[in-house]
């Protein structure tokens, strides 16, 4: 007989995983261009996006990041690419989400207003420019994108055997 009680149940303890996420945005210029951003608290160039705060969805997040780095108001958008970041011990790892938010008008590019504390500057490109510009995470996650009709799903910015293209 064991020594559980009937009606009497074990403790279970575990700790569920937290796992940090982002969203980014792709903002497309008409003639296949794309915004870029130069942020102040690192190198390089990326696209508008930030973590996923707390009680938030990865678009709710894609949203309020290009509001408050470039003024933008995104009310459209399609998921594009799912990005799985092994953790490492110099990151926590993490999912990054990454919405196609449509194409804006050069009135409207021209008149984006940077958040000075974050972003130093803006560029609206060429995707051929734009690329090499952009962290290779970044990059990778771009370029999978941008012009799949599908969602691709990657991890650590590749592509993963067996999930179809």
């Amino acid at each position: 007989m064991s020594d559980v009680d009937a009606g009497e149940l074990p403790e279970l303890t575990f700790t569920l995983p937290t796992i940090p996420a982002s969203a980014g945005a792709l903002i497309r210029g008409h003639e296949g261009r794309l915004l870029i951003l130069k942020p102040t608290y690192k190198g390089g160039w990326t696209i508008p996006g930030g973590v996923v705060e707390v009680g938030e969805s990865p678009w709710e997040a894609c949203r309020r990041e290009a509001r408050e780095e470039c003024g933008l108001d995104v009310t459209a958008g399609r998921l594009v690419c799912v990005d799985f970041l092994h953790p490492r011990p110099d990151r926590p790892g993490g999912m990054r989400f990454l919405f196609d938010c449509g194409v804006f008008d050069d009135a409207v590019l021209d008149a984006v207003v940077l958040q000075p504390i974050e972003i130093a500057e803006s560029r609206i490109l060429p995707i051929d420019s734009a690329l090499p510009l952009l962290s290779g995470p970044v990059r990778r996650r771009v370029r999978a994108a941008w012009k799949s009709k599908r969602v691709r799903y990657l991890e650590d910015g590749r592509p993963v055997e067996g999930i179809s293209k």
